[in-house]
């Protein structure tokens, strides 16, 4: 649900920028197209005005003047470069213009107005606007460099776009993981409170039932009801402690305290302490290590022995006493690797080992999701096998 929404926000995000910025490029197109065509800032064409100036004789007649908007002026310049016909023309305009003087402003600006040219068989006509109405400048490009401009185009257009989305994702990530903070201490303060309401009353029936399997008055199925009741309620007790730490670790509020630990000190006492727990009468718990050292490794011992002791529980609880349950631990490939299997009687034949579910639903008990978080949390893996017989490995990198 996590990647989903984050993927759903970000394509959302990406076809938002995508529509912005389609918007924005067509608007500008439009816009040059619309202010740059022929005509459009000046209201007419120069072919009209050029039209509307008739010549008789040595006179001439302009038909055209509503055609000039306010401010405009025009002018005709003869072979000569005199000024033979003009209408409204400033006074600063001079009446005779040399061939470069001609040369200059036939493009762009005449005594700074802005002005456009129509060649006639009797002369060139200039139309002016006001100064400072129209913009005019010289863009020369080389046509290798026009050519390059699509490519250019769209590595800026990319790089904006990079950018847009690179922040926005920045920003959706931010809310998504606010969202998740809030879920995360909401969901921990849920599992908390309902955990300290189960516990309370978990405890009384615990102390009872103790009470009364010790009790010598009672017969002994009572005796043995009451420790079934105290054994169960303990498997509460315990699937509770479970819930909480893998909530912490689920949610990364689980502190490791690493330490540099021997694997082979740590086995030997975690199968010390499963078998002085009583939880291992009537099992065979066999310790395989090998005869050269193993590497160290940082690891908080808590979780880890966590980890082994769901591990050798889980063989314990689902199979009947006489069943083999074996602890070991070798290294392999710059990792230290930590197996248990158990779950096959002495008088059957081991069947080929098949992978688990990913979740560790083929395979025993309820705490494997634990087992994996522990094993992640340590920068390794677990991996379960439903065999027979039931088998886990947590891989672990080892110390320098």
């Amino acid at each position: 649900m996590k990647l989903r929404s984050l993927w759903k926000g970000t394509l959302l995000v990406a076809g938002s920028a995508l529509l912005i910025a389609a918007v924005s490029l067509l608007g500008l197109l439009a816009f040059v197209w619309w202010n740059m065509a022929d005509g459009r800032g000046w209201g007419t064409t120069m072919e009209q005005l050029s039209a509307a100036l008739t010549r008789e004789g040595t006179a001439y007649s302009f038909a055209g003047e509503p055609l000039l908007e306010e401010g405009h002026w025009a002018m005709l310049l003869d072979e000569e470069g005199r000024v033979v016909w003009s209408l409204r023309k400033p006074q600063d305009v001079p009446e005779q213009f040399a061939l470069t003087d001609v040369a200059s402003f036939t493009r762009w600006y005449l005594e700074d107005y802005p002005v456009r040219c129509w060649v006639r068989e009797d002369g060139l006509l200039v139309e002016g606007a006001p100064k400072g109405s129209v913009w005019k400048h010289d863009i020369v490009l080389d046509t290798r460099a026009l050519l390059r401009a699509p490519v250019w185009f769209l590595g800026c257009f990319g790089l904006a776009l990079g950018g847009v989305l690179g922040l926005a994702c920045l920003a959706v990530r931010h809310w998504f993981w606010q969202a998740q903070k809030v879920r995360d201490t909401a969901r921990s303060g849920w599992i908390n409170g309902v955990s300290h309401d189960i516990r309370t009353p978990l405890s009384v029936v615990m102390g009872y039932a103790a009470q009364l399997e010790e009790a010598s008055d009672l017969p002994p199925a009572r005796r043995r009801q009451a420790a079934a009741v105290r054994a169960q309620s303990q498997v509460i007790r315990d699937l509770v402690n479970d819930l909480n730490l893998t909530m912490r670790l689920d949610c990364a509020m689980q502190p490791l305290r690493r330490t540099a630990l021997r694997p082979e000190a740590f086995v030997r006492q975690t199968a010390a302490d499963f078998l002085n727990g009583g939880m291992a009468e009537g099992f065979d718990l066999e310790v395989d290590l090998p005869d050269e050292p193993l590497p160290a490794i940082e690891a908080d011992p808590f979780l880890l022995r966590r980890a082994v002791n769901n591990l050798l529980t889980n063989c314990v609880r689902h199979n009947a006493p006489g069943c083999a349950i074996r602890l070991g631990a070798r290294a392999e490939k710059g990792r230290l690797l930590l197996w248990v299997d158990g779950g096959i009687m002495e008088a059957e034949k081991p069947a080929p080992a098949r992978p688990a579910e990913p979740d560790g639903s083929a395979a025993h008990g309820t705490g494997l999701q634990l087992v994996a978080q522990i094993a992640a949390a340590h920068g390794g893996r677990a991996e379960f096998f439903a065999g027979p017989p039931f088998r886990c490995e947590l891989r672990l990198p080892a110390k320098g």
